[in-house]
């Protein structure tokens, strides 16, 4: 599986920027959480989503047996190692110790990253240390 252009994938996350929040919503300008923007960038980088998103809890400490973001990420992305990320990368951060991987953002240069956070939408931030321990899987987007 080809990866698809990683500055094509930036500048459509870009373009999501100023979208309000809106849980389990994934309209650029009108509103989306951080899957719902990666949701959006797949469908102007990659084409059609390839399957329904299940309705999914907001709980960022929920801890179980399986990585479901992660597991549904690969079934239709290469996946890639932490260490191995670049600008256009989808990232899956864990928020909390033994949690599951429930907040997702874009990589936008090796120190920032685009995310829709509760109360700012989508932003563009810096990835800081903080951040960066956080990240538990990393994939690419395919190219169409």
């Amino acid at each position: 599986m080809t990866a698809a252009n990683d500055a094509l994938v930036i500048a459509t996350a870009r373009s999501w920027l100023g979208t309000p929040y809106h849980d389990q919503a994934s309209l650029r300008g009108i509103g989306c959480d951080c899957l719902g923007l990666a949701r959006g960038v797949w469908r102007e980088v990659v084409g059609d989503e390839p399957f329904p998103i299940p309705p999914y809890s907001r709980d960022w400490g929920e801890t179980g047996p399986r990585e479901v973001l992660a597991e549904g990420a690969r079934q239709m992305m290469p996946e890639i190692t932490p260490t191995e990320v670049r600008p256009g990368t989808l990232i899956l951060f864990r928020m909390a110790p033994r949690a599951i991987a429930k907040h997702v953002g874009i990589l936008t240069a090796p120190d920032r990253f685009i995310h829709a956070y509760e109360r700012l939408g989508v932003v563009e931030e810096v990835l800081t240390p903080i951040w960066q321990r956080r990240i538990a899987f990393a994939f690419l987007f395919p190219q169409d």
